[in-house]
């Protein structure tokens, strides 16, 4: 069965909200929505997306501060803003953050639906090249920045072999990442000395993501390290 398209929506007009969602569902997106900024951030945090469409005006959290907060956690995701506005001031400041399109309030449904699929066209295209960022549970991996972000908002700083080891997991979810494919690309040769020193980075990854029960690192005997997502 094919996945649903999943779609953050932050909308703080519950009429305009609802028929959005309403209409995106209708056309076999997942939508989720959220009533202002701190929601919608709230959300993000806890759920995996595929793209974002985001009101600028919103209370508790404007749009712009919205959208920078999930560029600082995901640097690929897209973002669609909603704007009541049709000033160049307000579409200059959104493509600065990273928006990957506008459109102005009240939309016209059929115009929003050719963006969404124009916007998610263009990045699934070179998304398995590009991919960067991680949904571990509630935890989010950015291989960029070297960071695991909480549920909570706190930040867990990772070196750089760290990141690499667990990006290679993520690549290879649920599937048995090969011990000397890893020790190749992180350390380049596998010696014994490097064999020992990426059993002590798994250790290091499963204390960094013990609190997050859905996710495991397990040893596959005489092979590998297979991450498994519950």
């Amino acid at each position: 069965m094919e996945t649903k398209t999943r779609i953050l929506l932050a909308e703080d007009d519950t009429n305009l909200g609802i028929i959005l969602q309403d209409y995106l569902s209708d056309k076999n997106f997942d939508v989720t929505l959220a009533e202002n900024g701190e929601e919608a951030f709230s959300k993000f945090l806890k759920q995996q997306f595929d793209i974002c469409i985001l009101d600028v005006m919103m209370p508790l959290k404007d749009g712009f501060t919205l959208a920078k907060e999930i560029r600082e956690i995901n640097t690929e995701i897209p973002i669609l803003f909603l704007t009541a506005k049709s000033m160049k001031e307000d579409v200059l400041t959104g493509f600065k953050i990273g928006a990957d399109d506008y459109i102005t309030k009240p939309p016209r449904m059929e115009e929003l639906l050719m963006r969404i699929n124009a916007i998610l066209k263009r990045t699934k295209n070179t998304e398995k090249q590009t991919k960067t960022t991680f949904h571990l549970g509630s935890m989010v991996f950015d291989s960029i920045r070297q960071v695991l972000t909480k549920a909570d908002g706190s930040v867990q700083k990772l070196t750089t072999k760290e990141s690499q080891l667990l990006k290679m997991l993520c690549e290879n979810e649920n599937q048995t990442l090969d011990r000397n494919i890893a020790l190749n690309a992180i350390w380049e040769n596998d010696s014994y000395f490097n064999a020992r020193s990426m059993d002590v980075y798994i250790t290091k990854l499963r204390k960094h993501l013990k609190d997050e029960p859905s996710i495991e690192i397990i040893n596959i005997h005489g092979k590998g390290f297979k991450l498994i997502k519950s």
